[in-house]
């Protein structure tokens, strides 16, 4: 009887300390990227490499992007708890029945610019009229509609467009007298091909006036509904924070991470150091009180943009607030 007693005592023992890590089981997020391991998400990949999520009592999953990935797809078909999406496409798929809400921005400036030759005699935006341009689909040729609006072209009647791989061979190639570059990572891409930065044009669409939010941070609307969720989202968004205002401070060591987390080994430190370099121009929010935080205005002006797209504008009603909520961030920053 004493050693079925011990027995049994170790037993509850056991079940107990179960009882206790399941209890205290870390709570499980999937975020889906964008794009493929870099900088532009450096900050994911730091917050996860150091830790800052499993301190928050998480079990973080960082989905990479690609080429055939639609973050909006992924998190309809409940593959993700959250994405990082450009508005423009989040907006859109609002209106087309997928309710995105913004619940943090990362990146308050825009990346997206229009990289040109000068010796395609591309000068000034009226010098694009005849042209052929490359542009980025999958979400993101709203913005370069929308421009084309505002100058009075109409696509492939005033000026031809190229539906642009994630590449910048058309240029290279002369198959386009511009293409589209972000500022972190394809424009540096021409350089290093051998094409002299002084040979070439570029047009930034924030300086055009027709810049829109780029990445930022997105959820179904119903499960803001839900207290547990927020309440998940919060501890994702502070440990988040943590991890990009690190990689704001050291573009060196969040290229590490990156390199590190890219499971292709394309990634290289040299140039994920200088892609991060030109990612902190755009979170000019990091290390403030205010990283992450959706200005509201920044918001309308995004709307705005995106409703006055002359006979194709990319949004036809103004979501209003709906396509926002501060409710996570805030909980975030208590």
């Amino acid at each position: 009887m004493t050693r079925s007693f011990k027995f049994s005592k170790g037993l509850l023992a056991a079940v107990v300390a179960v009882c206790g890590m399941t209890a205290h089981a870390a709570e499980k997020v999937t975020v889906q990227l964008k794009w493929l391991p870099q900088a532009q998400f450096a900050g994911y990949y730091v917050a996860q490499a150091k830790g800052y999520y499993k301190a928050e009592g998480l079990d973080v999953t960082i989905k990479p992007g690609g080429p055939d990935i639609s973050p909006v797809q992924v998190i309809a078909g409940n593959g993700a708890d959250v994405v990082v999406n450009w508005m423009p496409d989040a907006l859109a798929a609002r209106e087309a029945g997928v309710p995105l809400v913004n619940i943090a921005q990362v990146f308050d400036h825009s990346g997206l610019m229009l990289t040109c030759k000068k010796a395609s005699g591309v000068k000034s935006p009226k010098d694009l009229k005849g042209k052929t341009l490359g542009v980025w689909y999958g979400g993101n040729e709203y913005p370069f509609l929308n421009w084309m609006g505002k100058l009075g072209y109409k696509p492939d009647v005033d000026v031809k467009v190229l539906k642009q791989g994630f590449n910048v061979d058309p240029l290279l190639q002369n198959q386009a007298a511009c293409i589209s570059t972000m500022i972190y990572n394809e424009y540096w891409q021409v350089v290093d091909a051998g094409v002299k930065e002084s040979d070439l044009v570029t047009f930034f669409y924030e300086k055009e006036g027709v810049a829109t939010l780029e990445d930022g941070l997105y959820v179904m609307e119903a499960k803001l509904k839900d207290p547990a969720f927020v309440a998940r989202m919060a501890k994702f968004l502070k440990a988040t924070f943590k991890g990009w205002n690190d990689a704001v401070k050291n573009p060196e060591e969040a290229a590490k991470a990156v390199v590190a987390a890219d499971m292709s080994g394309s990634a290289t430190l040299k140039v994920q150091k200088r892609q991060m370099e030109n990612v902190a121009k755009l979170i000019t929010t990091a290390n403030t009180p205010k990283m992450g935080y959706l200005d509201p205005a920044a918001y309308e002006r995004t709307v705005k943009v995106l409703l006055a797209g002359g006979s194709s504008p990319v949004i036809k009603k103004d979501p209003g607030k709906a396509a926002m909520s501060h409710v996570v961030w805030e909980a975030a920053s208590k």
